[in-house]
């Protein structure tokens, strides 16, 4: 009898356990999801002072903000999909920019241009840390959800996968968009 309540107590403490670990990694993948959102803010935020430090130098800015102002709404959805468009729209108009600045040595000995330049270097790094973050914890919890005993207890609490971060060809697994492995070409047109 003793034995008996002592494997049930082990299991509801397993139960426990694992409902707590599965629910703390949903709370943290929603967490980094809303960090991608705050470093693209930031970083669509800088890019206007920067614009308008380089203004003399630029022919055509309309372009560079329309695409902010769109990136901007994507953002705002907390959508990992709108979340990736709003991504390449930042670093469209980003590029517009570092052609500008690099095409332009006068520009570029600027001491306000050159902090804004690692303020957006800074964010980019810390984006590129968020997502890293994100595509880690869909990992480890998509994992766990998909292994023994983990699956049998995943259903019946309700645990569903999770997405993670994808291209738009992808389909249905973890993974970056192209423009963050590359460098993205910039015309100004």
């Amino acid at each position: 009898m003793i034995i008996s309540l002592i494997v049930i107590a082990v299991i509801i403490l397993y139960v426990v356990s694992f409902y707590n670990k599965l629910r703390t990694t949903k709370v943290r993948i929603k967490a980094s999801i809303q960090e991608i959102g705050n470093q693209l803010k930031r970083q669509s935020s800088l890019i206007p002072n920067l614009v308008s430090s380089v203004k003399g130098f630029m022919k055509q800015e309309k372009g560079i903000f329309k695409d902010l102002t769109d990136a901007r709404k994507l953002i705002e959805t907390n959508n990992l999909k709108n979340l990736d468009k709003s991504q390449d729209l930042i670093n469209k108009a980003l590029n517009s920019i570092k052609v500008i600045v690099e095409s332009n040595p006068e520009i570029k000995s600027q001491e306000l241009v050159s902090n804004l330049m690692n303020e957006l270097r800074d964010t980019a790094d810390k984006l590129m840390y968020s997502r890293r973050t994100l595509i880690d914890l869909s990992a480890d919890y998509n994992t766990a959800i998909s292994v023994i005993p983990g699956i049998w207890f995943a259903s019946i609490f309700g645990f569903k996968e999770e997405k993670g971060l994808e291209t738009p060809t992808s389909g249905q697994h973890l993974s970056v968009s192209a423009t963050d492995n590359q460098t993205p070409e910039v015309k100004l047109n």
